[in-house]
């Protein structure tokens, strides 16, 4: 297979460290499968790794989602064969090949394409840990939703509206705040208002019950004079740098709010959970309650113009890479 390749970092630093490196695609073991590629999806946590915001030793392979075809299976692999289209979430996806375990593989359904799986299922099965796993959504609550046109906000606005959740989303333009609109939203807020004064004068003084927040230092205090007493942070991404730490009192000061850093590995760990969350994702996108939203793609060698668009707010929804 001489056309395989890699996208790899040697060090850290900007998006010009990914740099192209020819591979032999490594033959499956034991309980492995060996998929050619058709799309990868890029997420923000693979800037953080570039970056350093979360260690890796070095040379490092970006890429935590993709879909392709099996090409080969290892001894005693029964789920997958030869063939069949699957999707899965493993490090070191930027590459026209992966080898991973075959039980975190899962067969794609006919209607369901390996661009809808690439582009949903890591930030697919983080609206579900949101929404089922560490707070379950109730009809009747109203929610603050961050970033409602990007990879996770805009599968995360019709799966909480489906389930009978007010949305109020907050964005930065009016062309993504159509777009929030259109996957559900009640009510657009935009990032550089008054978000906690619109959000009370929207819920009648009362606040939130749950702010998603994947945006990270820039909205911090924004989404905690948001909430409700009683009300939930969650706050799962640093798409504007880390968090500053909080006091646990402050917490208690503004209404005993419950605060939650999740990180979607901790809740599919096993491979029981892995599979629960990617049926009912899988579930949702057949019965249409979410559907990929595909902004843009980048062929897999330009992966550095990705993570550019990525990190300078030029993308709407998922960004798919193409070996």
């Amino acid at each position: 297979m001489s056309d395989a390749y890699c996208i790899q970092i040697n060090e850290l630093g900007g998006p010009e460290v990914l740099t192209k490196v020819s591979m032999a695609p490594r033959e499956p073991g034991p309980g492995e499968a060996l998929v050619r590629q058709s799309a990868i999806g890029l997420n923000f946590i693979d800037t953080y790794f570039r970056t350093g915001l979360y260690p890796v030793k070095l040379p490092f392979t970006p890429g935590q989602e993709a879909a392709g075809t099996v090409e080969a299976v290892g001894e005693g692999v029964e789920n997958v064969q030869p063939g069949d289209r699957v999707a899965y979430m493993g490090t070191g996806t930027y590459a026209t090949h992966f080898t991973g375990p075959a039980a975190r593989m899962i067969k794609l359904p006919e209607g369901i394409s390996e661009d809808d799986a690439a582009a949903t299922l890591l930030k697919g099965l983080t609206a579900w840990m949101l929404l089922f796993e560490i707070r379950r959504a109730a009809p009747g609550d109203t929610a603050l939703v961050w970033a409602p046109s990007g990879g996770v906000g805009s599968l995360l606005v019709p799966w909480a509206t489906s389930m009978g959740v007010r949305v109020l989303a907050v964005t930065s333009t009016e062309d993504k705040a159509e777009l929030a609109r259109k996957a559900g939203a009640d009510e657009v807020i935009f990032s550089h208002e008054d978000v906690a004064g619109r959000v009370r004068a929207l819920t009648g003084g009362k606040g939130v019950d749950v702010s998603y927040d994947g945006v990270g230092k820039a909205s911090a205090e924004a989404s905690l004079d948001s909430l409700k007493p009683r009300g939930w942070w969650m706050t799962y991404g640093n798409a504007s740098g880390a968090v500053e730490p909080l006091a646990p009192g402050e917490l208690n000061r503004r209404g005993s709010l419950v605060m939650t850093r999740p990180g979607l590995y901790h809740f599919t760990s096993n491979d029981d959970d892995w599979r629960r969350g990617a049926s009912a994702l899988l579930g949702a996108l057949k019965t249409g309650t979410i559907k990929a939203q595909i902004g843009q793609d980048f062929p897999l060698e330009k992966a550095a113009d990705a993570h550019r668009a990525l990190e300078n707010r030029r993308t709407t929804g998922s960004t798919l890479l193409r070996p």
